[in-house]
């Protein structure tokens, strides 16, 4: 009698073990969506159909703010809930199509706990771009802007080498995990400094292109586009903050390279 007691104490805490690394496993999908810049309908779509997935759970769903996510599922008829706290946002849209493409595997076969857990884990360590290829495609990409607003070949030089020193200069600002307000109006204000030392030794560039096209590499283009598709598709909350992280990019924008204009110019 005692070993079935111990033995039906064993298998209970198993099962509870198993049902808090699902509950963990999937607010860490909702986390790192969240933080490589999923939008909210996204996050919440893709946690219920990988929990929906899993072997023994049959009920899911989630509800997710830009900030935070709410998740529970039902296993063997008990609900199990789960708050993850989201602080830290960035651009990684591989990310998002590595477990995008995971959670719609899983709808083709079943996934167990343990196999979902390395297939993240994967995704986690997977290396993105190195630093000088970033620098490198942020210069190419103030450059392009150049081209765009009607520059010469020689302001799409100078564009591009500003691209390469803002696109340094908010890594490495990153690095040190500082505010992103304070990350943007520094390297707004650098923008400002570098246009008008080159104009000052070549007064025949644009001021005006090359700030505009330099500044474009901090427009948060991402953030926009996922207010505008939050609030249609009816989250309102998340859409509005969304909406005003964008404004106040905007605003430490106009701060930073303001603030060196007033006093250059």
């Amino acid at each position: 009698i005692l070993r079935c007691l111990v033995g039906s104490e064993m298998c209970i805490r198993d099962r509870s073990m198993n049902e808090e690394k699902c509950l963990e496993t999937i607010c860490t999908v909702g986390t790192l969506l969240l933080e490589s810049g999923a939008e909210v309908r996204r996050v919440e779509e893709t946690m219920v159909r990988m929990a929906t997935n899993m072997q023994g759970v049959q009920y899911a769903d989630s509800y997710v703010t830009l900030t935070g996510i709410t998740f529970s599922m039902t296993i063997d008829g008990k609900t199990h809930t789960r708050i993850a706290r989201v602080r830290n946002t960035e651009v990684n849209l591989d990310r998002i199509d590595q477990i995008n493409d995971l959670s719609r595997t899983m709808c083709s076969q079943p996934f167990t706990v343990e196999q979902v857990e390395k297939e993240l884990e994967r995704i986690q360590n997977r290396k993105r771009y190195d630093f000088l290829v970033t620098m490198f495609f942020g210069g190419i990409g103030a450059g392009a802007f150049a081209i765009f607003f009607d520059g010469t070949v020689s302001e799409m030089i100078a564009s591009f080498f500003v691209g390469l020193i803002i696109r340094c200069t908010t890594s490495f600002m990153a690095k040190y995990n500082l505010n992103a307000s304070l990350n943007t109006m520094f390297s707004a204000a650098i923008a400002a400094f570098l246009v008008i030392l080159i104009h000052t030794f070549f007064p025949s560039l644009s001021v005006d292109c090359m700030m505009i096209s330099s500044l474009m590499l901090l427009v948060p283009g991402l953030a926009i586009t996922n207010a505008i598709r939050d609030t249609i598709a009816g989250d309102t909350l998340s859409g509005l903050a969304r909406a005003t992280d964008a404004f106040l990019c905007a605003i430490s924008i106009a701060v930073g390279a303001g603030f060196v204009l007033y006093f250059w110019m």
